[in-house]
This record gives structure tokens, C-alpha cells and sequence, in this order.
């Protein structure tokens, strides 16, 4: 008797599940066909249902990736500044989930920096989150909270600030706790507001 789409879809999600239990155990280097069959407690020919090859199950594992890191729980805030540093904060490291997460993107970017496809969607991924961080920084600036300055410029740089702390925290989280990564992100952003936005090559008195 065929699947019903029901028993298709539900079999999908148990999929789901055992890949993402391989990446939060093993990291994204340890996703393998092999690896989510034991998870299953099946055999390697059962995912050939679902992904024609490894580059398959590992397009799918990132798809995954991101979709439940956009189901994340965002912390509430107002406008301004406090609205961009909201949106920073939900991207350290700073509880279990976090880490988990952050750590399977960050094991990620070997494979996907071998691959043009694989490294196109990781840049369309995080000029998306420029994207969330430029309109941040845009209303920081209406409510006066940011000097003027291009928002796609200081989201790149406020994106690059946090990647960079967040690889620093993954690789030693005694000496990056999340009252520390939270402290260099406060002292960050204060700077940021207190310095005026220069264009490239413009000197900081814009002189």
C-alpha cells in the first residue's frame, strides 16, 4: 500500500529530528547518512528516500538550522539603540540553545566555504540578517540614539563585531562568559553612539 502524504510528512519529521540531534551532539562535522540512520535505527538506503546524496542531507541540515534559529524565542525590546542591542544579544552564545546553534553554524562554514552553492546561501542568510540589523540601526538614528551614517555600513560592522565574539566565545567560553560578551557589546554599542559615521576615507573630524 502507498504512503499517504500524513504518513510522508510524519516520517519527515522524525528525519528532522534525528538530524538535528546528530548536529547538537556531534556538531555539523559529524552529520553524516550514516550517523542520522543510527539516530533513526534504520539503514542508510531509508534516508535515500529523502536525500539523494550527503550534499542533499547537508543543504537540508542547514535549511533546518536556520528555520529553528527563526523560531527562536527574540528578546523584547523598545526603539532605538535598545532595539539594535536586543537584536545583537540574540546572536552571542549566552545560553545553552545558543551555543548549541552557534556552534553547528560555525562548524558549518568549512563545508559550506567548499561549495559555491552551499556558500551563496550562508552569504544570502547573513546579508538577511544585515538586512535585520541595518533597519535597527535606522531607527536608533530617527529617535537620535546612532549619529547619521549609511545603516548598511554600521550593520556590517555591528554584524562582524558579533560573529567575531561569537567565534571568540565558542572557542574559550571561560574567558568569554555571557556577563563578559555582554559587557563588550554594551561598551561596543556606547562607543558606536558616541562616534560620528565617516564615509570611506574620510577622516573621523570630517575634515
Amino acid at each position: 500500500m502507498p504512503r499517504s502524504k500524513g504518513d510522508h510528512e510524519s516520517h519527515r519529521r522524525e528525519v528532522s529530528e534525528a538530524v538535528w540531534r546528530v548536529m547538537s551532539t556531534g556538531g555539523f562535522t559529524g552529520l553524516s547518512m550514516r550517523a542520522v540512520a543510527g539516530e533513526l535505527g534504520s539503514t542508510t538506503g531509508l534516508l535515500t528516500h529523502y536525500f539523494a546524496s550527503k550534499r542533499a542531507l547537508v543543504k537540508y541540515a542547514l535549511d533546518l538550522l536556520e528555520q529553528r534559529t527563526a523560531a527562536r524565542p527574540r528578546r523584547e525590546a523598545g526603539g532605538g539603540l535598545e532595539g539594535l542591542r536586543a537584536a545583537l544579544l540574540d546572536i552571542l552564545p549566552l545560553n545553552a540553545d545558543a551555543v548549541a546553534g552557534n556552534r553547528i553554524w560555525v562548524s558549518s562554514w568549512d563545508s559550506a566555504l567548499a561549495d559555491p552553492q552551499l556558500c551563496g546561501d550562508h552569504a544570502r542568510r547573513y546579508a538577511d540578517g544585515r538586512g535585520v540589523l541595518a533597519a535597527r540601526v535606522a531607527e536608533a538614528q530617527d529617535v537620535g540614539d546612532l549619529p547619521p551614517g549609511d545603516p548598511d555600513r554600521i550593520a556590517a560592522s555591528a554584524q562582524s563585531f558579533a560573529l567575531g565574539l561569537v567565534v571568540q566565545a565558542l572557542l574559550d567560553p571561560a574567558a568569554f562568559p555571557p556577563d563578559h560578551q555582554t559587557a563588550l557589546l554594551d561598551d561596543y554599542l556606547t562607543a558606536l553612539a558616541r562616534s560620528p559615521i565617516t564615509s570611506p576615507g574620510q577622516p573621523a573630524d570630517g575634515t
